[in-house]
């Protein structure tokens, strides 16, 4: 009797906490970004293949494009991300005005993004770089327009939480929509952390 109570003991604090074990956002979220996390992979796996068959092509590229414009774009999601935390953290403390001050300058943040990826785009044409160049830019401009259109539906997606925290829709005890966008902006994110250093900077 004494080993079975015992035994029952060291247990239940265990089943407890896996109860209150969470994963934040919607299954419905969790399966978009699997599906948009396999399109971004099905590109890097391109990205290589296409690498290993013309390893100088792919040497010689990175030299090419404007690396400055890339690195501010990569501080500029950085802080998107740090904004869309800060957020989060304001709704849950029930600061929902605060909350949308922090998701307008992730949406600035976004629309900064696009902003200098389309002058990017401009520079690169100046300098007669396109898609036709040769299979690195090919590889360039498919990944990075892929993940532009990312930022910019999701900065739409962002401006459309803002509505439904203004509008009551959203409080501290209702606001799965916007843990949702959340994990959707940090892939984004993250998509294009992976982005920056592959097409950029490794040789």
């Amino acid at each position: 009797m004494n080993m079975s109570a015992t035994h029952t003991d060291h247990t239940t604090p265990s089943l407890s906490f896996r109860k209150n074990e969470s994963i934040p956002g919607s299954l419905a979220i969790w399966f978009a970004i699997l599906a948009e996390m396999s399109e971004f992979a099905i590109m890097f796996i391109v990205y290589f293949i296409a690498k290993v068959h013309n390893p100088e092509l792919f040497y010689q590229g990175p030299t090419k494009l404007n690396t400055p414009a890339g690195t501010a774009n990569t501080i500029i999601m950085l802080t998107s991300s740090f904004f869309v935390v800060r957020a989060v953290i304001a709704v849950r403390n029930n600061q929902l005005k605060e909350s949308t001050r922090w998701l307008w300058g992730a949406v600035i943040c976004g629309v900064l993004y696009l902003i200098i990826k389309y002058f990017e785009y401009q520079w690169n044409t100046a300098q007669g770089l396109d898609t036709e160049t040769n299979i690195f830019y090919g590889v360039y401009y498919y990944v990075t327009f892929n993940h532009f259109l990312h930022v910019g539906w999701g900065s739409a997606g962002l401006v459309w939480v803002i509505y439904r925290i203004k509008t009551g829709i959203y409080s501290k005890d209702e606001h799965e929509g916007l843990i949702n966008m959340a994990v959707y902006w940090h892939m984004i994110d993250l998509a294009w952390i992976t982005i920056f250093p592959l097409l950029y900077v490794i040789r």
